[in-house]
Parts: C-alpha cells; sequence; structure tokens
C-alpha cells in the first residue's frame, strides 16, 4: 500500500513538472510599438544623432556669460518672450560700482577745476595787488633817495652837518629799497605771466588720467545690465532674483555646474538641427553640394526633410549630447548643420534630440531614354 502512494504521487510530480515546462516554455506575444522605428529612407543613408538649435549662421544658441559679479536685483524679461537687440534682460546688484564711478567722477571734475583756474591766472585781484607792491616800492624808493640827497647836500655843505653814520644809513636805504623795487616789479611779471605751461600740463594729464578712469568705471558700470545682443527670443534664464553669479555663469542646482546665465535664439521663422556623424562614416558622405537629409522627430513617426547648411570641418570627441566632459571614448564625430522651417502645428524646441539619415540628392543629370 506505502509503495502504490508513493508511485501515485511520483507520477503527479511527474505530470505537474510536465505542466510547468510547457507553461513557462511559452513565448507571450510581442508588443506592438507605440511608434515606428526611424526608417532609412536612402538606400546608403548614414543615421547621425541630431539635436534641435536656432537658426544662426554661425555658431551654436546664444549663450550669454555677464562680465561681472553679484546677485541678482531684477530679471526685466521672460522665458520665450522675443526681445530687440539691446532690451535689458537682468540686473545685478550695482550699489558698489555705482559709488566708486561717482567717486571718481568727483574727483575728475575737481581736476578739471584746477586746471580751469590755473589756465584762468592771474587772477585780477591778484595782479591789482602786485601792481600796488611796485607803486609802493617805488614810493619808498623816492623817499630814500630824497632823504638820501638832503643828506649829500647838507654834508657838501658843512661836513660837520651829517655824521657819516648818518649818510650811510641813508645811502643803505636807497639800496634797499631799489632793490626791493625790483623784486615787486619781478613779482609783477610773474603774476602778470599766469601759471607756468608745465604745471598745466601736468594738471591736464591729471584730469585725463581721472576722466578715463571714471570713463572705465561708468563703462564698467553698464555691464551690470545685461542687455539682448541681438533680435531675438529667450529661450532659457538660469538664475532669479538672490542668485548669486560670476563670470562663469550661474550655478545650475540639478547640474552642479556653471552654465550661461541667459540662453537665446534667432526670432526666425527656421530652426536647424546640428547632427553628429561618426568619423568612421565620413568617407561616406557625399560632397556638399549633392547632401540631402530627413529628420525624424523621437516618439513619433513624423519625418520632415531638411536643407543642408553647412559643414563644422573640425571633428571633435562625441561629448556634444551626452554632456560627459570625461567620458572615456575613442569615438568622434563631424558635425553637419541642417536648417528646417518650424512647423505651425507640431511643437518643436530648440535643444530637443532628433534622428537623422543622411543621404544623396539623385543624380539630376542623368536622363531617362524612352524606348
Amino acid at each position: 500500500m506505502k509503495n502504490k502512494i508513493l508511485f501515485i504521487v511520483a507520477i503527479a510530480g511527474i505530470a505537474l513538472a510536465l505542466y510547468s515546462a510547457h507553461v513557462y516554455s511559452q513565448q507571450p506575444p510581442a508588443q506592438q510599438p507605440v511608434f515606428n522605428p526611424a526608417p532609412n529612407p536612402y538606400a546608403n543613408g548614414i543615421y547621425a544623432n541630431g539635436i534641435i538649435e536656432s537658426f544662426q549662421t554661425e555658431g551654436e544658441n546664444i549663450n550669454i556669460y555677464p562680465e561681472v559679479s553679484g546677485p541678482i536685483t531684477r530679471i526685466l524679461v521672460a522665458e520665450g518672450q522675443k526681445v530687440k537687440k539691446g532690451t535689458p534682460l537682468l540686473q545685478i546688484d550695482e550699489s558698489v560700482q555705482r559709488a566708486t564711478a561717482e567717486q571718481q567722477k568727483s574727483q575728475a571734475e575737481a581736476a578739471l577745476a584746477m586746471l580751469d583756474e590755473l589756465k584762468a591766472q592771474p587772477r585780477p585781484e591778484t595782479l591789482d595787488v602786485a601792481a600796488a607792491q611796485v607803486v609802493s616800492a617805488k614810493a619808498t624808493l623816492k623817499s630814500a633817495r630824497d632823504t638820501l640827497d638832503k643828506q649829500e647836500r647838507s654834508y657838501a655843505l658843512d661836513t660837520q652837518s651829517v655824521s657819516l653814520d648818518v649818510l650811510d644809513s641813508a645811502r643803505n636805504a636807497a639800496s634797499v629799497a631799489e632793490a626791493n623795487l625790483t623784486v615787486a616789479q619781478k613779482q609783477y611779471d610773474l603774476t602778470k605771466a599766469g601759471a607756468w605751461s608745465y604745471d598745466i600740463q601736468n594738471r591736464q594729464k591729471q584730469y585725463d588720467a581721472l576722466s578715463k578712469s571714471y570713463q572705465a568705471s561708468a563703462s564698467l558700470l553698464g555691464k551690470y545690465t545685461i542687455t539682448a545682443p541681438v533680435d531675438g527670443i529667450v529661450l532659457s534664464i538660469e538664475a532669479t532674483v538672490g542668485s548669486y553669479v560670476s563670470s562663469q555663469g550661474a550655478y545650475g542646482t540639478y547640474t552642479e555646474g556653471f552654465g550661461p546665465l541667459v540662453v537665446m535664439g534667432a526670432s526666425q521663422e527656421y530652426l536647424e538641427v546640428r547632427c553628429y556623424i561618426d568619423e568612421i562614416l565620413v568617407h561616406r558622405l557625399p560632397e556638399a553640394s549633392k547632401i540631402t537629409a530627413k529628420m525624424f522627430i523621437q516618439g513619433t513617426d513624423i519625418s520632415i526633410p531638411l536643407t543642408f547648411e553647412r559643414l563644422q570641418p573640425y571633428v571633435s570627441p562625441k561629448i556634444e549630447l551626452s554632456n560627459q566632459r570625461e567620458e572615456r571614448v575613442d569615438v568622434r564625430v563631424l558635425p553637419l548643420i541642417f536648417r528646417f522651417e518650424k512647423p505651425k502645428d507640431l511643437n518643436l524646441f530648440p535643444g530637443q534630440l532628433v534622428d537623422v539619415y543622411v543621404g544623396q540628392k539623385p543624380d539630376s543629370s542623368a536622363k531617362s531614354i524612352a524606348p
């Protein structure tokens, strides 16, 4: 009886094992893809990853970095806003630089006032004083000479009437008065001549130096208001009021790195696609006049024809899309730039990744011969 039970259990186990093997060996039906993979529309098309950018005749998007450091006090535009060249975008705290500029302006104005003072010499009142001193010196000389003449006539009539000591004193007084008149006359001439040319040149140089310092400070003060370098659209503002920024840009909370403070794009009806061709496929590219391409929007079945714009003739490491500065790869890529008209019924934005196939235009010179 016991052996019979063991035999039945063994048979049941084998049957369960066979059933389990059958069930688990069944493959579930494959799910239909949400969208079809991008098909190659060309006979020998080259696949490339691409990124949408604003249309530029050169370079990429417009990355704006501040030239000065400080906290942001005002943001004057909004993302997505169209702006004209020179439109203020944001304001950085300028209080210290404004005080410095005003101080240097005051110093330049003081130097100019002193320069004008030198150029205005002689002052009429000062010249009048010098002239009066000359008149006084002449009067003193005349009085001394009159006294000397009297003493000499008296001495000539009677040597006992005037002592030699008194006569010598009169002669000395006349000599001193004559010397004082000479000094007063020369002082008048010096005053009348005005400021020395070298003093004027020195003061002029000081004024020029202070003026240039003020101009430099005023120019630097203007850097605290960041303006739009061209007509365009504000794509991204990477900081807010109170954020500290420097010439390295704004610190990103999520990227934990520095980037441009403002990213702008051209406000045109075109966008461009920058795609990257693997260096091992570069030799397969057709000549520039024959290059054509088609862009496929990821996540959809939508494709858009592209117009070849230019080729950037510099092969660089493949870090543009991954943004990994320390990526240890040997793959290098060649950038190709295409443009396309922005669809009115489709949302496409700079920075969006797309699939691109690059091919060759059909040879239009070949003519078919009718049978």
